[in-house]
C-alpha cells in the first residue's frame, strides 16, 4: 500500500467500498473477563460511526500523607504509571505531603503486553536515584468496564505498599481505574501510551480538538465628506483623500474631485473584522495637493461603538472630529486650539446581513448570515467517522527511516475539528466521530490528512506540517439516512506530478430533520439577502474572501493546539485564484463536455437530414406533421421527454459521492513545466529565461483565446449591420426580403409554413447542394467592424 501506484491503474484514483465493523461493542467483565456481548439495546449511537477501540484508563487524582526523605527533610512526589513497557509520568511538586495531578493515562488495549498495572508514587532527587515511596498494583482481570453513557468511575484511596506488597503506614493515592473507549470523556485530554516519545510542548500538539472559526463581519465605512480642510501651504486649498485602516488591510478612497476646504466624497469601504475586536478602525485624512502627501487630520474609532445593522437600512451617519496634525511641539497652545478644527462626515456599520466569506463559493460550507438572529433552524445533521488512512506515504526522515506522525482535520461551517496525531505509523487508526448541524443540503465538507512536524525535539517547530491529501463531500450528493463507508484515495499534485498519497477510510451519514425544509431551501436563494440587495463587487468580493482567510488562520494559529497557517490555507483553498495552465485546459474541456449534448444533437439532426437512416429521417417527418397539426403537444412532449430521460437515468445513478477526478483535473496529462508553473511563487522566482518561455507561451495561449473573441465579435456586428446602413445595398435588400416575408406570413397559415420550413430542411440529398446556401453567403458578406480596428 505504501507504494507509489502504476498510472496506468485508474482503480488506484476511485472511491472503494469498506465493511468496517461499526458501532460499540462491549465484551462482559472487562479485557479478560466472559465471551459474551452486551444487547445493542443498551449502546447510545453517540460513536456508531467508528470502530471501537479499547483503553486502559487510569486517572491519578492526588495523593496524601505521603513520608518525607529523611535525609532532605522533605518530599517531592510525582506518580509514575507502568503497564508492560510503557510509563507515564505526572509532573513532580517540590516539597509536599500532599498534591494534586488529576491526570488521566490512557494505555491502548492492542499494545497491552502485561496482566497488571502499576502505579508508583516516586520522590524526585536532582542528584541521585528517585526515591521510592510506594506503589499499587491492578490485576488486569479484575478492572471494570465503565459502558457509556454511565457516570465517570469514582476515583478510591488506595495505601501504598511496599515492594514486598505489604501495606505501609504512611502514604494513600486517589485513584480511579477502569476499561473503556474512545468515547470516553477522558479520552481527549488523556496522556496516550502511543504518544509516550513526545514531550515539552510537543504533548499538546498530538490532541484531538474541536476548533471555531472566529465570528467575521464585514465593516462598511462609508466616507460622506469632510469639512474645513487646512494645508500647510496656505497659498493653495487642498486636496485630500482618506486612508482606512484596520490591522492589515487598507484602503483608500478617491482624491477629491476639486482642491477644496470642504470635499465631497460619498464612498464606500468595506473591511473584514473580526470578534472580539481587538484592531481599531484608523482614518487618516491626507493632503495629496502639495509636492508629497501629508496627514492633515486622524480619528480612532474602536469597533465595540459601531451600530451593528441586519439588512439594507442605512445607520445614522456622524460627524467626528479629527485629531489635528501638523504642528511643531512648541506651538502648543496653537496646536491645542486647532485640535478638532477638521470634521470628518462617517456612516459606519457593522454589516450582520452578509455571510462573510472565507472560502470559495464552488465548494463553500457555510452559507448563513453573520448576525445569529438572521439564522434559519438546523435541516439535518452531518456525523462522520474519520477511521484510518492506509498505505501513507513517508513524509519525513527520522533516525535515518522514512516515518509519517498523521493526523486529519474536517472543516464544515464555523467547525473545524482535528484528530489527535498518530505517531511513526503508515496505518494510522484514529476512530473519531464527529457531528455538525446543516443548515444547507447544498454545501461541501472539507477533510485534509496532514503530517505533525512539531512533536518537541530539535526540529521543534521548524517545519511546516506537509500535506497528505485532501477530499471533499457536497452533501447534497448524499443520500439521507444512509451510512457510506468508503476509502477515498488522497491525491496530491507535486511538481513532480500527480501522487497518490495513500487512502482515508470515512463512514459518514447525512441525518434530515425536516424534508419540507431541505426541499423548500432549493427555491432560496444561496447567499442571505443583503448580498442581493446591497451587492458587493467581485473586487470587493475576492480582496474580502483573501483577508477574511487571513484573520482566520491567524485567530486558529493562536489556539492551543495551534491549527497552523498552512493547514488552514489548504483547507481554504487560498490559491485557487491563481493562474494555472493545467486549471485553464481543464476548464476549457468542461465547457466543451457542457456543449457535448448541443453538439451531438446538431450532429444527429444533421444525419437526419441527410437521410444517412431513412427510416428515422421518415419517423421525424410523421413526428413534424403531427407537432405541425398539433402544436400544443409541443411542450408536454418536451416535458414528457425530459421525465423519461430522468427516469431511465435512475437505474445508472452515481452510489458514490463524487471525488477528485484526475483526468477531469488534466492532473494525469500535465506536463512537468506546466506544474513547475503552477507551484511558481507570486511574484514569479524563477530565472528571467524561464519567465520570458513562460510569458511567451501565456501570450500563445491568450492570442488563440483574443481570435476566437473577435471572431464571436464580428459575427454579432454582421447581426447589427443588417439594419444599420453600413453597407446600402446590403440593408436595402434585407429590408425589402423583410417586407416581403411580412405580407407573405401574413396571408398563409402558420402551420403551413412550419410544415414547408420542416420539410426544406429535412430534403432529400438529391435536391441539395454542396456550396453554401444563400442566406450564409449574403451574412458573410455583411461588414464588420474588424477592419476600422487599428
Amino acid at each position: 500500500m505504501g507504494s507509489k501506484p502504476a498510472a496506468g491503474n485508474p482503480d488506484d484514483y476511485k472511491i472503494k467500498d469498506t465493511k468496517p465493523q461499526l458501532g460499540e461493542r462491549w465484551p462482559h467483565g472487562g479485557m479478560r473477563g466472559g465471551s459474551g456481548w452486551i444487547s445493542s439495546d443498551r449502546v447510545t449511537s453517540t460513536y456508531d460511526l467508528v470502530e471501537q477501540m479499547y483503553y486502559l484508563y487510569v486517572r491519578v487524582v492526588k495523593a496524601r500523607d505521603l513520608p518525607i526523605n529523611p535525609l532532605t527533610a522533605s518530599c517531592d512526589p510525582y506518580v509514575e504509571v507502568k503497564l508492560g513497557n510503557y510509563k507515564g509520568k505526572t509532573q513532580h511538586f517540590e516539597k509536599r505531603t500532599y498534591a494534586e495531578w488529576k491526570q488521566v493515562f490512557a494505555f491502548s488495549k492492542e499494545k497491552i503486553q502485561s496482566t497488571v498495572v502499576e502505579v508508583y508514587v516516586k520522590d524526585k532527587d536532582m542528584i541521585a536515584r528517585d526515591d521510592y515511596l510506594g506503589k499499587v498494583v491492578f490485576d488486569m482481570n479484575e478492572v471494570p468496564t465503565r459502558v457509556p453513557p454511565d457516570s465517570p468511575l469514582a476515583p478510591q484511596w488506595y495505601r501504598l505498599e511496599d515492594r514486598r506488597g505489604d501495606k505501609k503506614s504512611k502514604g494513600e493515592i486517589m485513584l480511579a481505574v477502569w476499561m473503556g473507549t474512545q468515547a470516553d470523556e477522558a479520552f481527549s485530554e488523556a496522556w496516550h501510551s502511543d504518544a509516550a516519545t513526545v514531550h515539552g510542548e510537543g504533548v499538546y500538539s498530538v490532541r484531538s480538538k474541536v476548533y471555531v472559526s472566529p465570528k467575521l463581519w464585514y465593516l462598511r465605512v462609508n466616507v460622506i465628506e469632510a469639512q474645513d480642510v487646512e494645508s500647510q501651504d496656505k497659498s493653495q486649498p487642498p486636496q485630500v483623500f482618506v486612508k482606512a485602516q484596520i490591522g492589515n488591510q487598507i484602503l483608500k478612497t478617491k482624491l477629491s474631485a476639486t482642491k477644496t476646504a470642504n470635499p465631497l466624497w460619498n464612498e464606500d469601504l468595506v473591511f473584514v473584522a473580526a470578534e472580539p475586536f481587538e484592531e481599531s478602525l484608523v482614518l487618516t485624512l491626507e493632503n495629496k495637493g502639495s509636492s508629497k502627501e501629508e496627514i492633515v487630520g486622524r480619528l480612532v474609532l474602536p469597533l465595540n461603538v459601531v451600530e451593528k445593522r441586519l439588512d439594507h437600512r442605512p445607520v445614522l451617519s456622524r460627524w467626528f472630529n479629527l485629531e489635528q496634525f501638523g504642528f511643531g511641539m512648541l506651538e502648543g497652545e496653537r496646536r491645542m486650539e486647532l485640535k478638532f478644527s477638521t470634521r470628518i462626515h462617517l456612516r459606519v456599520s457593522l454589516d450582520g446581513g452578509y455571510h462573510v466569506l472565507d472560502e470559495s463559493t464552488m465548494y463553500i460550507s457555510d452559507q448563513r448570515p453573520t448576525a445569529r438572529q438572521l439564522w434559519k433552524k438546523a435541516i439535518g445533521i452531518l456525523e462522520i467517522g474519520i477511521l484510518s488512512a492506509q498505505g501513507l506515504q513517508g513524509m519525513k526522515t527520522k533516525d535515518g527511516k522514512k516515518t509519517t506522525d498523521a493526523y486529519c482535520v474536517a472543516k464544515y461551517g464555523q467547525k473545524w475539528v482535528r484528530t489527535r496525531t498518530i505517531l511513526e505509523n503508515f496505518n494510522p487508526k484514529w476512530n473519531e466521530q464527529y457531528t455538525w448541524e446543516v443548515y444547507d443540503p447544498c454545501t461541501v465538507v472539507t477533510l485534509g490528512v496532514f503530517d505533525n512536524s512539531h512533536l518537541g525535539g530539535e526540529q521543534a517547530g521548524t517545519g511546516k506540517d506537509a500535506r497528505i491529501g485532501k477530499i471533499r463531500i457536497r452533501l447534497s450528493t448524499l443520500e439521507t439516512d444512509r451510512i457510506y463507508t468508503n476509502s477515498y484515495p488522497l491525491l496530491v499534485l507535486q511538481p513532480s506530478g500527480l501522487k497518490k498519497t495513500g487512502e482515508l477510510q470515512l463512514a459518514f451519514r447525512f441525518t434530515c430533520l425536516s424534508l419540507a425544509n431541505m426541499i423548500y431551501l432549493y427555491s432560496q436563494p444561496l447567499l442571505p439577502k443583503m448580498h442581493y440587495q446591497h451587492p458587493l463587487t467581485i473586487h470587493q468580493l475576492d480582496s474580502l474572501r483573501y483577508q477574511a482567510m487571513n484573520i482566520v488562520a491567524v485567530r486558529l494559529g493562536r489556539a492551543e493546539p495551534p491549527l497552523r497557517k498552512e493547514v488552514v490555507e489548504y483547507m481554504l483553498d487560498v490559491d485557487s485564484h491563481m493562474w494555472s495552465m493545467r486549471r485553464s485546459k481543464a476548464n476549457f474541456f468542461r465547457i466543451v463536455s457542457v456543449f457535448s449534448g448541443a453538439i451531438s444533437m446538431s450532429k444527429w439532426l444533421g444525419d437526419v437530414s441527410n437521410w444517412k437512416n431513412p427510416i428515422t429521417t421518415i419517423l421525424v417527418h410523421i413526428l413534424l406533421f403531427i407537432l405541425v397539426c398539433f402544436p400544443e403537444l409541443i411542450l408536454p412532449t418536451v416535458f414528457l421527454y425530459m421525465f423519461l430521460i430522468g427516469i431511465w437515468n435512475f437505474r445508472s445513478r452515481p452510489r458514490h459521492p463524487p471525488h477528485m477526478d484526475t483526468k477531469l483535473s488534466w492532473a494525469e496529462a500535465v506536463q512537468p513545466d506546466e506544474l513547475d508553473e503552477e507551484f511558481d511563487t507570486f511574484p514569479s522566482s524563477k530565472a528571467q529565461d524561464v519567465t520570458k518561455m513562460r510569458y511567451d507561451r501565456l501570450r500563445s495561449v491568450a492570442g488563440r483565446i483574443q481570435t476566437v473573441v473577435g471572431d464571436i465579435a464580428t459575427q454579432g456586428e454582421r447581426f447589427q449591420a443588417l439594419l444599420s446602413w453600413r453597407d446600402p445595398r446590403a440593408t436595402c435588400l434585407f429590408v425589402i426580403f423583410c417586407l416581403i416575408v411580412a405580407v407573405a406570413l401574413y396571408v398563409t397559415p402558420f402551420k403551413i409554413v412550419l410544415l414547408v420550413a420542416g420539410m426544406f430542411v429535412l430534403r432529400h440529398p438529391r435536391f441539395r447542394s454542396k456550396m453554401p446556401s444563400v442566406p450564409s453567403n449574403f451574412f458573410r458578406r455583411l461588414p464588420a467592424r474588424a477592419d476600422s480596428m487599428l
